[in-house]
């Protein structure tokens, strides 16, 4: 059985979502890093949260990289590979981020 394909219209307006929410993540890790080394505490449980929270902003950057170069390609089974990859960068940097925000809740505060 094939799967169905959808229309490009709707696969360019998925990126763009995408894209937003990614960017508006990676900032969001940023500010989460700059704000606990703010706060300055130094014990362990801050630093692996807070390099977590960096790993999670890096991923989601290139997640951002990703997405433009999907919306940018003009050959179709480039574009279906990109869109493969983010969807695993993006759900691997989500997961880290949801881990993170355990990690500083339950040892941080």
């Amino acid at each position: 059985m094939t799967k169905p394909l959808r229309p490009a219209t709707w696969l360019r307006e998925d990126l763009l979502h995408l894209l937003s929410v990614s960017a508006t993540l990676a900032g969001l890790s940023v500010t989460v890093v700059a704000l606990m080394k703010t706060l300055g505490r130094k014990s362990g449980s801050v630093t692996i949260a807070d390099d977590m929270f960096a790993v999670c902003a890096l991923l989601f950057l290139a997640n951002c990289y990703l997405i433009f170069w999907a919306l940018k390609t003009s050959k179709t089974s480039l574009a279906n590979l990109l869109v493969s990859v983010l969807d695993v960068v993006f759900l691997v940097a989500l997961t880290l981020m949801t881990g993170a925000a355990f990690v500083m809740v339950y040892t941080v505060w």
